[in-house]
C-alpha cells in the first residue's frame, strides 16, 4: 500500500509513518517544519525514517500539494498536518491557525479530489467540544468550540462533510482525546512535567489543577488511523471519538508522574489558561463497532514508557 502522510516530522506523524513503514508499506512524508517548537526536534522524529528505501520526505507546506512532484496514487492519506495549541491561537496568533488548519485542511481535501483520492484519515481534536454537556461525550454532542484552535479544528470537519458531499471522498475524522507518550510536544503538560521532574525546572499549572483530561496514548491513536483506512467509504463523511478512557485530573497526573519517576516536582501557580475547557471525556462506542477499536494502554504504563523515553532524551541516568 501507498500512503501520504501529512505532518510527518510531528509527535504522531512520524509515529505513525513509523509503523506503516515497519508494516512494508511504501510512505510519501510532507511536513512544513513550522516554527511553533524546535525545528531540532522534528528532524529527530524523521532521522529514523529517512534511511528507508519505502520512505521519501518532502518539507513543504500543504497549501502547495497541488504542485508537488510526486506521483498521487495514494491508497489513503493520513492528515496529520496543522498549527496544534490552544494558547497561542488568540489575537494575531490566529493567522498560523487559519493558514494551517483551515486552508491547509481544504487544499488537502482539493488535492484529493482533484486526483480522485478518496480514502481520507482526518486528525480531529476533542477541542472541538468545548465544555460538553454530558460526559463521557458522544460524537453527535453539540460543538462549542472554546478557543480559535478548537473552532479551527472543527472548520476542517466542515469542510470534509462539503468535499465528501460534492467530490464522493470519504473521510474519517478522528477526534483525538489528549496524546501522550514517546515523541509528545514539548509545549503539553505531560511533557513539561516529566521536564521538571528530572531538571528541577519549575512546572507551571494553570488553574487549580482539577481540570479533566481524557488521555490517549500515542501507539493507540496509530493503530486508529491504520484501522480507520480500512473502513473508509467513498461519499462519507464520519467522526470518531478516540480517547484512552483514563480521564484524570491534572493534580492526579501530577502525583502519577511523581510516583514513576520517584522525583519532586516544583510547581508555580498560574491564572487558569483562555479557552481551557474543565473536563473532556470521550464515549469511544462508535469506534468501538465500526473500527473494532479500542485503546490498549493503562495511563500509568504509558506514562512510564514516555518517562524512559524522555530521561534518556535528556540525558538524566
Amino acid at each position: 500500500m501507498k500512503y501520504l502522510v501529512t505532518g510527518v516530522a510531528g509527535f504522531i506523524g512520524s509515529s505513525l509513518a513509523n509503523r506503516l513503514i515497519s508494516e512494508g508499506n511504501e510512505v510519501i512524508g510532507v511536513d512544513s517544519i513550522h516554527k511553533y517548537y524546535s525545528k531540532e526536534i522534528k528532524f529527530n522524529n524523521l532521522e529514523p525514517l529517512m534511511d528507508k528505501d519505502n520512505f521519501s520526505f518532502y518539507e513543504m507546506d500543504i497549501c502547495d500539494l497541488e504542485s508537488a512532484s510526486f506521483k498521487s496514487n495514494f491508497d489513503c492519506i493520513f492528515h496529520l498536518a496543522g498549527q496544534p495549541g490552544v494558547r497561542d491561537s488568540w489575537g494575531s496568533g490566529f493567522d498560523s491557525y487559519a493558514h494551517n488548519n483551515v486552508l491547509g485542511t481544504q487544499r488537502v481535501f482539493n488535492y484529493a479530489a482533484l486526483r480522485n483520492i478518496r480514502n481520507i484519515v482526518y486528525s480531529s481534536s476533542s477541542s472541538i467540544y468545548g465544555n460538553a454537556e454530558a460526559f463521557p461525550t458522544l460524537e453527535d454532542s453539540w460543538p462549542q468550540p472554546t478557543s480559535p484552535y478548537g473552532v479551527s479544528k472543527l472548520t476542517g470537519e466542515f469542510l470534509a462533510d462539503s468535499y465528501t458531499k460534492n467530490f464522493e471522498l470519504g473521510v474519517l475524522s478522528l477526534r483525538y482525546f489528549t496524546v501522550y507518550g514517546p515523541k509528545q510536544r514539548p509545549d503539553m503538560a505531560t511533557n513539561r512535567l516529566i521536564k521538571s521532574a528530572f531538571t528541577g525546572d519549575t512546572f507551571e499549572k494553570f488553574g487549580s489543577g482539577e481540570q479533566i483530561r481524557d488521555f490517549t496514548y500515542v501507539d493507540d491513536i496509530v493503530n486508529a488511523n491504520i484501522l480507520a483506512s480500512a473502513r473508509n467509504t467513498a461519499g462519507t463523511h464520519t467522526t470518531l471519538n478516540i480517547g484512552g478512557g483514563s480521564g484524570v485530573s491534572l493534580n492526579e497526573l501530577i502525583n502519577l508522574v511523581e510516583e514513576i519517576s520517584n522525583k519532586k516536582i516544583n510547581i508555580a501557580l498560574k491564572d487558569v489558561s483562555l479557552g481551557d475547557a474543565a473536563r473532556t471525556g470521550a464515549d469511544i462506542s462508535k469506534a468501538k463497532q465500526m473500527l473494532n477499536w479500542e485503546p490498549k494502554f493503562a495511563l500509568k504504563d504509558g506514562l512510564a514508557n514516555q518517562i524512559e523515553w524522555q530521561s534518556d532524551i535528556l540525558q538524566i541516568n
